[in-house]
């Protein structure tokens, strides 16, 4: 075999190096992109799972708030029914059940009786923490998110993550609900 013929081998080698090293990169970056994802999972599970205790506790105090408290149900029960349907779809789900809790924390403030009930406080501070849980993971998610997406859209890598199966994640954005200040109405 002659120099030509090495050096054919040696561009083979080195392309086919590549593309391992590139299909790797790849899949770790969507293994990263899943694995944060199922921390913002885990917290929202404990979100939906609290809710109802927490309804139940502050439903004798705050009998004149029936619409918010349904309001409450009905979005953690759309949040429940997008578990493991389309991404977009649980984002939207949770953005909405995130609003219409804000609203009974912030209808709750008005309550002297409720804010002295500790079995409501503690499971308001719960539900506190996990929030705070969910806005840290939902950062690392996004920060996934943007680091595998780069990666997908970036040369070389764009002309062989489509054909290999690799698209865009979408990000955890705040819906429209989340941007707005929640209305407190008491009648």
């Amino acid at each position: 075999m002659g120099t030509t013929g090495w050096i054919v081998i040696g561009v083979v080698v080195v392309l086919v190096l590549w593309g391992i090293l590139l299909y790797n990169g790849l899949v770790a970056g969507r293994n990263q992109v899943e694995a944060a994802w199922r921390q913002i999972d885990v917290q929202l599970k404990r979100r939906r799972d609290l809710i109802p205790n927490l309804v139940e506790t502050v439903k004798g105090y705050m009998g004149y708030e029936q619409e918010t408290l349904q309001a409450v149900i009905k979005a953690r029960n759309a949040a429940v029914a997008a578990e493991g349907g389309p991404r977009e779809g649980q984002i939207q789900a949770e953005a909405a059940l995130g609003a219409t809790l804000g609203r009974l924390f912030a209808l709750a403030e008005s309550y002297p009786d409720l804010k002295a009930n500790q079995n409501a406080m503690q499971l308001q501070e719960e539900l506190t923490s996990t929030e705070n849980k969910i806005a840290f993971s939902r950062q690392h998610y996004n920060d996934s998110v943007m680091a595998q997406n780069t990666r997908v859209e970036s040369f070389p890598a764009v002309l062989v993550a489509g054909p290999l199966g690799f698209g865009k994640h979408p990000y955890f954005e705040a819906g429209d609900q989340d941007r707005e200040v929640p209305q407190v109405k008491l009648r």
